[in-house]
């Protein structure tokens, strides 16, 4: 080869490495900040301590399911029953109004005060209340985490607006911009109304004596007491002040929580209180159903209680449903009982989301049916530790990635984190390690979250599938930082357009760090 060759040679050789890497330079110059995010999320996904600080720090939209009185931990509570001059009876763990024994440990039904001396007692009162050191094999988890309930309730006496402000600290420390949070707000007025009126086959008379017979005076009661209870929690944040916490930035709203283990009468006033609180006051943006699936009441009368809901929602047309649905296992239920729930709550109970779902493949032609949730769009709302602990159904068990497979839409909740003893961070970093799930996938199921959430205003999204940006808003910047004056005055008309907006912007601001 002769020098000149050589030299061509060499010349060629070094233009194309420096093309190479002018190449690669630019592809690495062209990743977007989310493509970088989602590079970071691969490199920690086998390492449990940075991918938990990951997740943690990540905007996670909404918790559309998470049940008032099982999200406050039982710490607190043992605050609030203290506070309440309560007493516990040691055997049981259950709070009760009594006048108080000493403190010995002998003593049979010690003040709640004691508990703060008394680290057995207190040790025992978290476990009693919560998932905490829950011994499988001495009694199952659906039967301890139903059974805290009627332990801690009468903690929560006064002390509504200190459990609000609880959810929306924790909230905010996850990350998240909104809640809906499901209350039975009334105290069971509506519930002793319907004791007392009686019941009616015809639906329409039966609504026609409640609404008569003292109904909206339950409205008024209900409304009046929110103000309170949520002039509590923005004492309790220091909210409008310059010590306001971050919990004042999230947007609640409520679920009216109708108890369907009650008598039919008093169900039928519950689910009738609330249609008319979604029509009376803004902050109640819907109604669900709740007490255990399993129960005998909610059983029979499953389709009782679709008949009530199909019949009222008549005179409630723009009225918000959100139903529990298929939270169930093999073995709690006979067979039957696990193969219409999802179907009949959608189709009569006019369901725009399922809580839990976890039986789905149960139902009948459940292939079917889960092409008719993608195609109706109905969101399923994802409850993995809650599903874990009560039902035993987790991993490969969990239908999860089947909901995906099928394009139903999906959003992860907390449930009751409080006595689940977990948070919103944690259910991302369950689903993270046990589904493989990508930085996408998580980013989607947060925009889900408040896409089918209950907030009034048009969406952000002309094409929630697609997420493309509304007109007003389409030429803005995918940061979410540059708006215009057309879009931020559409923006300013829409909440729920308003509060996507914010996710937008935090997911901006999130990425930039990668």
């Amino acid at each position: 080869m002769t020098r000149s060759l050589r030299l061509a040679t060499i010349v060629c050789f070094l233009t194309v490495l420096l093309s190479a890497e002018i190449s690669l330079a630019q592809v690495s110059r062209a990743q977007s900040p989310e493509e970088k995010t989602a590079k970071y999320l691969e490199s920690v996904r086998h390492q449990p301590g940075l991918l938990l600080a990951f997740l943690q720090q990540m905007p996670k939209g909404g918790d559309l399911h998470v049940h008032l009185s099982g999200a406050v931990y039982a710490e607190s509570m043992i605050d609030w029953a203290s506070e309440n001059a309560l007493c516990v009876d040691r055997g049981t763990s259950k709070l009760i109004h009594a006048s108080c024994d000493s403190c010995e440990p002998y003593r049979n039904k010690p003040s709640v005060r004691c508990a703060y001396q008394d680290h057995i007692l207190y040790d025992q009162l978290v476990d009693a209340w919560s998932m905490r050191n829950w011994h499988p094999e001495e009694e199952s988890g659906h039967d301890h985490f139903f059974a805290t309930f009627e332990k801690f309730g009468p903690a929560l006496e006064n002390h509504i607006g200190d459990a609000l402000a609880e959810v929306g600290s924790r909230a905010a420390a996850d990350h998240l911009q909104y809640v809906e949070v499901m209350h039975t707000a009334d105290g069971r007025q509506a519930a002793t109304l319907g004791d007392k009126i009686g019941w009616d086959d015809d639906f329409s008379k039966l609504r026609d004596k409640l609404l008569a017979g003292g109904m909206l005076d339950v409205v008024a009661s209900v409304r009046s007491q929110l103000d309170s209870d949520e002039a509590r929690k923005k004492e309790v944040l220091h909210c409008g002040t310059a010590q306001a916490a971050a919990g004042c930035e999230v947007t609640i709203r409520y679920l009216y929580q109708v108890l369907r283990g009650l008598p039919r009468e008093q169900v039928f006033a519950q689910i009738l209180l609330g249609f008319e609180l979604s029509k009376a006051d803004p902050r109640f943006v819907g109604f669900n159903l709740v007490m255990p699936e399993d129960y005998y009441v909610p059983m029979h009368d499953f389709d009782l209680h679709m008949r009530i809901i199909e019949a009222l929602h008549k005179f409630y047309p723009v009225a918000h449903v959100s139903l529990h649905a298929d939270e169930l296992a093999m073995g709690l239920v006979p067979p039957e009982g696990m193969r219409f729930h999802i179907r009949e709550s959608i189709e009569r109970g006019g369901a725009e989301r399922i809580g839990h779902g976890v039986a789905v493949m149960s139902e009948n032609d459940p292939i079917w049916l889960l092409r008719e949730m993608a195609k109706k769009n109905v969101l399923v709302e994802i409850c993995l530790t809650s599903n874990d602990v009560i039902l035993g159904v987790s991993g490969d068990r969990h239908p999860l990635p089947v909901y995906m497979k099928y394009g139903v839409p999906v959003a992860l909740a907390t449930d009751d984190e409080g006595v689940s003893r977990s948070d919103m961070t944690h259910e991302y970093l369950r689903a993270v390690e046990t589904y493989g799930l990508s930085y996408a996938d998580l980013k989607r199921m947060a925009r889900e979250s408040l896409e089918h959430s209950f907030i009034p205003g048009d969406s952000l999204w002309s094409d929630g599938r697609e997420l493309r940006r509304a007109a007003a808003c389409s030429d803005d910047g995918s940061s979410g930082d540059r708006v215009s004056e057309k879009c931020e005055k559409w923006i300013r008309a829409n909440e729920r357009a308003r509060v996507q907006w914010q996710l937008e912007r935090a997911f901006a601001e999130f990425e930039r760090k990668f």
